[in-house]
């Protein structure tokens, strides 16, 4: 580990020692871990400050999502591309015709992201809400697009993964955060969330949906938080809640938690209400 700064006119010549901070190979050491968490603790409290972001809706849902517009030649192409075998060639044309199929959840998820975008453009720039999304392509990518395309500015909070981890170029730089540590990403989703969305999705949706219901059941944030299910013809056949009821695992009350939705409209006009009666009052005031 280097402890000593070079002199840049002469690189075998030390100049005194480093400061622990500006040492690099010392901050990316296991040592250095918690210094690291801190960073991502304070660095996006210090842009959403100054951006003045305070109340957020949440669109989580799959980053495999393609725009109507990509997926129908994507499924041209694979009807025309006659490579391999019968079997390959309807697997390929049956991928297509299934990404077709879910492109429908990103054009809802762009159109409701712009238009509780030009809502809360209606209000005072100090309460507001914007969009926020996982900062990636599908879903994320539509929640983001549709934030801009309403001439508003929305948040990404970026994770470093393996694999789907392109930023979508919808979301402002100085709000296009990328994270290392998926339990501090987690704490600033629901920091600033005052409503969630959730699109169909996999595995990541299912962590981040749950994730986000308990600590609203367990009472680990005190706010109001409607967590939405658009697209019942998904939600209630990979996840029947319902059964959790019957064996009595979950209270009664928690019926109350979610909603399931099928129109932007629907989910448009419960959010703009459950905000204005939650947050916002008569006067245009915000309460509390």
């Amino acid at each position: 580990m280097a402890f000593f700064m070079a002199d840049p006119a002469n690189p075998g010549k030390r100049t005194g020692p480093l400061k622990a901070f500006d040492n690099p190979e010392f901050m990316h050491s296991t040592f250095a871990r918690s210094i690291r968490v801190q960073a991502e603790m304070q660095e996006p409290y210090v842009r959403f400050k100054r951006h003045g972001i305070r109340n957020t809706f949440v669109m989580f849902g799959s980053a495999r999502t393609l725009p109507a517009d990509v997926a129908q030649a994507k499924l041209a192409e694979a009807k025309k591309d006659t490579k391999g075998s019968p079997a390959e060639i309807a697997e390929r044309i049956h991928r297509a015709e299934l990404a077709l199929r879910s492109s429908t959840h990103y054009e809802a998820c762009r159109r409701l992201s712009a238009e509780l975008t030009r809502w809360s453009l209606t209000l005072p720039e100090w309460q507001r809400f914007y969009i926020c999304s996982g900062g990636g392509p599908g879903i994320m990518e539509a929640a983001n697009r549709g934030a801009h395309e309403a001439g508003g500015k929305s948040v990404g909070l970026g994770i470093s993964l393996p694999f789907e981890q392109d930023h979508n170029r919808y979301i402002p730089e100085d709000l296009d955060l990328e994270f290392h540590y998926f339990f501090i990403r987690k704490y600033w989703f629901l920091y600033l969330a005052k409503a969630m969305v959730v699109f169909p999705g996999g595995f990541g949706t299912f962590d981040e949906v749950f994730e986000m219901l308990t600590l609203v059941q367990t009472r680990k944030t005190r706010k109001h938080i409607p967590i939405i299910f658009f697209g019942s013809d998904y939600w209630k056949k990979v996840l029947n809640l319902e059964v959790m009821h019957e064996w009595g695992m979950i209270s009664p009350e928690d019926h109350q938690l979610y909603r399931h939705v099928d129109t932007v409209e629907e989910a448009r006009d419960f959010l703009i209400a459950e905000m204005t009666k939650h947050y916002l009052t008569a006067d245009g005031q915000r309460r509390g």
